[in-house]
Parts: structure tokens; C-alpha cells; sequence
């Protein structure tokens, strides 16, 4: 029998902010068991959902593991500029100028994340 991943597990320091700022990020919400001051906060999504738990460190390095977007139906430049709206702040800009490339943000605790291009944006530099 094979295994499925549930959730990707974030530590952070304030979970239920950040799950509300993954919440939007993914068109999703957050559970309605969780409340403000909850240690734990779950963010279901189309795939895996996103766990946070708080914990009392700070991040302190980069991320051994991180998540890639790719945005369904808006462009890897339009969702960039949504998620900086959100809150995101932006690290590192990998965009090529014929098209190919990604960008490399951090979420509003710092843990790093990456946009792709969307599907539609693959399929016309094929």
C-alpha cells in the first residue's frame, strides 16, 4: 500500500495569521475549528492541506523544503503581483524576459516559496 501526503506541516509563530494569509493565497479558507490563538491552524487545498503550528523559535535559515504555485487562471506575473498585494515580499526574481524563469517570495513569517508559470503560459513557449 503506497502512502499520500495529508498536510505539509509549517512551524511558524503565529499559525492562525498565517494560515489566513495561505488561506487567500490559495482561494481556500481556513478550517472552522480554528480560531485566532490556536496553536495549530489547517488550510485544506485541492492537494495536500497546510498545517501550521506554532512554535517558539524563529526561522532562522532557509528552507529545506519549500512550495512551487503554479496559478491556474492568471498569468506567473499577475499572481506575483497578487501575492505581493497579500503580503508576500519578493527575494528573488528568476523571470527571463522570454517568459520562462520563476520568482522566489517569502511568506509574511519569511519561509520561502516559488510562482512558476501557469499551464497556459507553458503550452505557448513549447
Amino acid at each position: 500500500m503506497t502512502s499520500l501526503v495529508r498536510h505539509v506541516t509549517i512551524d511558524c509563530a503565529d499559525a492562525y495569521a498565517l494560515a489566513t494569509f495561505w488561506a487567500k493565497v490559495l482561494d481556500s479558507k481556513v478550517s472552522d475549528d480554528d480560531r485566532p490563538g490556536d496553536e495549530e491552524a489547517l488550510v485544506e487545498s485541492a492537494g495536500a492541506g497546510l498545517l501550521f503550528i506554532q512554535v517558539p523559535e524563529a526561522k532562522a535559515v532557509k528552507n529545506r523544503v519549500h512550495l512551487d504555485l503554479q496559478p491556474q487562471d492568471r498569468t506567473r506575473d499577475e499572481e506575483v503581483e497578487r501575492l505581493l498585494g497579500l503580503g508576500a515580499t519578493l527575494l528573488d526574481d528568476r523571470r527571463n524576459p522570454d517568459g520562462t524563469g520563476w520568482a522566489t517570495l517569502a511568506d509574511p513569517e519569511g519561509n520561502e516559496f516559488c510562482v512558476e508559470r501557469s499551464k497556459a503560459e507553458r503550452a505557448a513557449t513549447s
